[in-house]
């Protein structure tokens, strides 16, 4: 895979980022909270879509990978100006966004900000992480360590632990989408492993529930885990893309 390309955003920050240009609509995949985009499903995603001659466009977000910045310092609205960037900047069109777990919340986010979106995929998606996965499990200790210190370090089924701080608490506060109307105009199609320890059903479910969707479905896959990465599932997401492209084609 050849070396990346790099964005300098409005805000001063600069995005490495993958891109092939091809047919539209286009796909564009946002990662995950720490992930980056040399995971599995996003170079994967990349290989589909030049096989199929269809645009597409990875990049890592502030803070992660091998864009400048440092992860401590970047928050859910940073993150989502990044990808808001990215998508106006490099892509013409109507896009397809295919997030996996913060990924889908910022899909969420960049649906009420971004005029150019044809569908939304999201993997293990997950809206409102920050106040209903970590803040809502704090204990007082916890809740004041960040207050207080600024920051807590919480275990991590991925390595080194996550250094949650009072900056994406706070911050995420203002990006949350469950809390108030999400209209959703287009396709919308969400994938859930009923093994996945880190999101769970319920919050898939509660999504369902609560946006305002024509065309809106979920997918459970029984025994998969947070990373939905097995072969099947790889197979899963590339069908499952192909459906909101036809939709978006025949919205257009």
């Amino acid at each position: 895979m050849p070396s990346p390309k790099f964005l300098t955003t409005a805000s001063g920050r600069r995005l490495a980022y993958h891109q092939h240009q091809g047919r539209g609509p286009g796909v564009v995949f946002l990662g995950g909270f720490k992930s980056d985009m040399e995971g599995s499903k996003a170079v994967h995603l990349q290989n589909w879509a030049e096989a199929q001659g269809r645009s597409f466009l990875r990049f890592d977000y502030s803070g992660h990978g091998q864009s400048d910045g440092a992860f401590e310092d970047g928050c859910i609205g940073e993150w989502a100006e990044d990808a808001q960037a990215a998508i106006e900047t490099l892509t013409e069109g109507p896009q397809v966004l295919v997030g996996s777990s913060m990924g889908g919340w910022i899909s969420l986010l960049l649906s009420k900000r971004l005029s150019r979106i044809g569908g939304v995929v999201t993997i293990a998606a997950a809206p409102d992480f920050t106040e209903d996965g970590y803040w809502a499990t704090f204990n007082e200790e916890q809740r004041a360590q960040v207050m207080e210190r600024g920051q807590i370090a919480v275990p991590s089924d991925y390595g080194e632990p996550y250094i949650i701080t009072k900056k994406l608490i706070e911050d995420g506060r203002d990006q949350l989408v469950l809390r108030s109307p999400l209209v959703l105009p287009f396709a919308v199609r969400c994938l859930q492993g009923t093994a996945d320890a880190a999101v769970s059903t319920e919050t898939a479910l509660r999504l369902m529930d609560h946006a305002s969707c024509d065309d809106m479905r979920l997918t459970l896959v029984k025994g998969e885990d947070h990373s939905f990465s097995t072969p099947p599932c790889l197979i899963l997401i590339e069908k499952t893309i192909e459906k909101v492209l036809q939709r978006a084609v025949g919205a257009a």
